[in-house]
Parts: structure tokens; sequence; C-alpha cells
């Protein structure tokens, strides 16, 4: 169940931005976080600089859901803690991201998140688990050499992803409350354990004192 990719992919979209081609980025030309390799491997083969150039949200969603929404389960993981793996994932790969997860939870990081991971994110509050990704995460990307030219913008963005993915856990409808069984009905007594009424008292009053009387005459 997918219930928080779409407002996810919205908020990673708003990070990401439009057409990008900074000298620096390693990553080369840029739409919406894509870079035309990954348009031409998950949308169109044959994809041109321009085709990149106009691509749309909903192919958009279909790269940021294969590539990396897919690759860290997204839709297993907790509310919240889904969304700051994912946006952790697409700004430094599924990989690291799983792996830092898996740090905070202490399991193996193997960066692949399987039913251990999954199970250990659970068992942790989620704010917990938000809260020291997004702390290791911010380390992290202070020790790369470009820091200096991005780090304001990845610093903010960290920032807004914590407050996002908090933001996530409150909106989290609640756990469905276990039913309260009905009570039982109340079975009235049959005939025989019934008490007898008012006139049935007095008949059988009436019925002994005749007996006792009659026993009583022929004693005499």
């Amino acid at each position: 169940m997918d219930r928080n990719f779409d407002r996810a992919l919205a908020l990673v979209l708003k990070h990401e931005g439009g057409y990008v081609n900074h000298p620096k980025d390693p990553g080369g030309a840029t739409n919406k976080g894509i870079t035309i390799a990954t348009f031409r491997r998950y949308v169109n083969a044959n994809g041109t600089p321009d085709d990149l150039k106009r691509i749309t949200t909903a192919q958009a969603g279909i790269v940021y859901r294969k590539q990396y929404w897919d690759a860290i389960r997204g839709d297993e993981l907790p509310d919240g803690v889904d969304y700051a793996v994912f946006d952790f994932a697409v700004n430094s790969g599924p990989g690291r991201a799983a792996k830092y997860l898996q740090a905070v939870v202490g399991v193996a990081q193997d960066g692949r998140i399987g039913p251990a991971t999954i199970v250990a994110s659970k068992a942790k509050p989620a704010g917990a688990v938000i809260d020291a990704l997004c702390d290791a995460r911010l380390s992290f990307l202070k020790r790369l050499k470009t820091w200096g030219t991005f780090g304001k913008g990845w610093g903010s963005r960290v920032s807004s992803v914590r407050f996002e993915a908090l933001v996530m856990i409150k909106a989290a409808p609640p756990a469905p409350a276990k039913p309260v069984p009905a009570p039982k009905p109340i079975t009235p007594p049959d005939a025989s354990q019934r008490l007898p009424t008012p006139a049935k008292r007095g008949f059988w009053a009436a019925l002994i004192a005749f007996i006792l009387k009659l026993f009583g005459r022929k004693g005499k």
C-alpha cells in the first residue's frame, strides 16, 4: 500500500526543482532531479535532452517509484520514516540511505532493506528514527567536498525533510481499535428453575395444611 508515495513525491520534487545543468554537479544536467541516463532507462530509451526538459510529473513518478521508493520498500516502512529514507535515497542513493537507516535501528548494514530492517524500524518510535537518520544524513553531507557549494541548500532540505516526516507521524491514521465483544444474551430460566408464583405457593400451603389436619384426626 503506497499510502505516502504521492505526498512524498510532491515533497521531493519541490527540492529537486526544474531543469538544472550546474557545472559542479557530478550528476550532470537534470530535470526534476532526473538525469538523461535515468530518463532513458525508465521512461524513453531514445529520449533527448529536450525530452528531459519536458518531462511530466507522471513520468517523474515512474522513475522515483522504481528507482527509489521500491528500492527502499517505502510502502512497508512506518509513516514519516518512509519519506525520510526516500528523500535520502533520492539525494544520496538507495544503498547509502538503507545503510544509514540500518545503523539507526541496529541491524546489519548491508544496504538492502529487508524484513529484519522493516521489523526493527517498526519497533522503535518513528520520531526517534527520523531524528537520528536526519542527523546522520546531515553529518554525511558536511563531509563531502561539495558542501561548500551546495551545503546551504542541503542543510535546508534535511531540515525540511525532518519537519515534514514528523508531521506525517501525527497525520497517520490511528490503529484500528480492537472490537469489543457483544455481551452474552441473558437466557431466561426454564420452567423447572422458575420461582413459584404467589398463587402456586398458596395452593401448596393449603394442600400441606389439609394433609396434616387429615393425619392428625386419624391419630386421635
